[in-house]
């Protein structure tokens, strides 16, 4: 089952232990808007004997949602497979500015062929023609993204990429630009 998205805006707190004095907590809007304009994501999985993982990778907001793809036979692919829950972090490496955004919640798989084609559409709209796929079998079909690393024969999937969503459960901004700011967002 797709993720769904998010209909209520999501209870917002300060953080002041963590935010300067006067701080007002970040907009769920501004948190959105970093999530739909950041090119690069960093997913943690957990391995199945319990060690963590984390790798970068491109994804997509869209609905409420972010979305990303990988191999099944992929680290994070096998991953997934044993255990649902993801975090997803994106922001800048400056100390002075930006807002760092972490979002938790699980990964779901997105089968539907016509929810996938418009998540295609939004890949390619957001990183360029080199990232275009074709939708195949509730999955998307690398065999014409030029951006993505060729399949090898080792690969039983290779030339497939499983599509997930990650509807927040829990989002935290962490905000230098003007001031320290530390804001969570809970969806219910």
């Amino acid at each position: 089952m797709p993720a769904q998205p998010r209909a209520q805006e999501p209870h917002t707190d300060l953080d002041a232990r963590y935010s300067s004095p006067g701080a007002t907590a970040k907009s769920w809007a501004e948190a959105a808007s970093r999530l739909k304009e950041a090119e690069i994501f960093w997913l943690s999985t957990v391995r199945p004997e319990g060690r963590p993982h984390v790798t970068q990778l491109i994804a997509v907001w869209l609905d409420g949602a972010l979305h990303f793809a990988t191999g099944e036979r992929e680290r994070k692919g096998m991953n997934l497979a044993a255990n649902p829950q993801v975090v997803l972090t994106t922001g800048t490496n400056a100390y002075g500015e930006g807002c760092d955004v972490v979002v938790e919640g699980k990964a779901v798989p997105v089968t539907d062929e016509k929810r996938l084609v418009e998540l295609a559409a939004a890949w390619e709209a957001k990183y360029g023609p080199n990232w275009h796929f074709e939708v195949q079998d509730g999955a998307f079909s690398t065999a014409k993204t030029t951006a993505a690393p060729p399949p090898t024969e080792e690969s039983t999937d290779a030339g497939r990429a499983l599509v997930f969503a990650v509807a927040p459960r829990t989002v935290f901004g962490f905000g230098r630009d003007a001031g320290f700011t530390q804001t969570r967002w809970r969806f219910t």
